[in-house]
């Protein structure tokens, strides 16, 4: 385990000005290449110390910009056109880079990385989704995901098109059946 200054907050890890231990893969491959984390020498600690109302100040300004967009984004609905089975399964799957786009088609701008995805979305429907404008701000966008667009504005009024289709089908089969009765008698 290695000993880590934390420069900005971290999900699941700690606030800013924290050591942690993590461990080195972590530390090496992420939190240090991107700028989240120093290692925690004497030097480096005392660094911090001189730097911290800097790094606090430039905090609360992201901080804020990100509260600016998250007002714009919260409660957004994006669509996403994919092709799928009869069972609504996607041929593939939408990605966090699918969503991302699609926000900043809406006219916001967020990065693929801000996405998050706790699985991926391989069905038809409605996805909530969390977009961490921030390490301390997230809010939550709506992906649906449908064949399309007719298809995503019945899904967003609460119809499920695979059920309405369903019905449809029984119902042309049980006139087509009366119809053969009628014929034979």
């Amino acid at each position: 385990m290695v000993d880590v200054i934390l420069l900005e907050r971290v999900e699941k890890l700690g606030q800013m000005g924290q050591v942690v231990k993590v461990r080195p893969g972590f530390a090496r491959n992420y939190l240090l290449p991107q700028k989240k984390a120093l290692r925690a020498t004497k030097e480096n600690l005392t660094y911090f110390e001189k730097q911290r109302t800097q790094l606090e100040a430039t905090n609360l300004k992201r901080k804020q910009e990100a509260e600016e967009v998250a007002k714009k984004l919260d409660g957004l609905k994006v669509v996403i056109v994919r092709t799928a089975g009869e069972s609504g399964q996607l041929y593939g799957s939408v990605s966090a880079r699918d969503i991302a786009d699609a926000v900043t088609e809406a006219g916001v701008t967020v990065e693929r990385r801000q996405i998050v995805l706790d699985k991926p979305i391989k069905t038809l429907g409605l996805h909530p989704l969390r977009v961490a404008l921030h390490p301390e701000v997230a809010v939550t966008v709506t992906a649906n995901v449908a064949q399309s667009q007719e298809e995503a504005e019945m899904q967003a009024k609460g119809v499920d098109p695979a059920r309405l289709a369903e019905e449809r089908e029984r119902a042309e089969a049980a006139e087509g059946a009366e119809g053969g009765a009628e014929a034979q008698g």
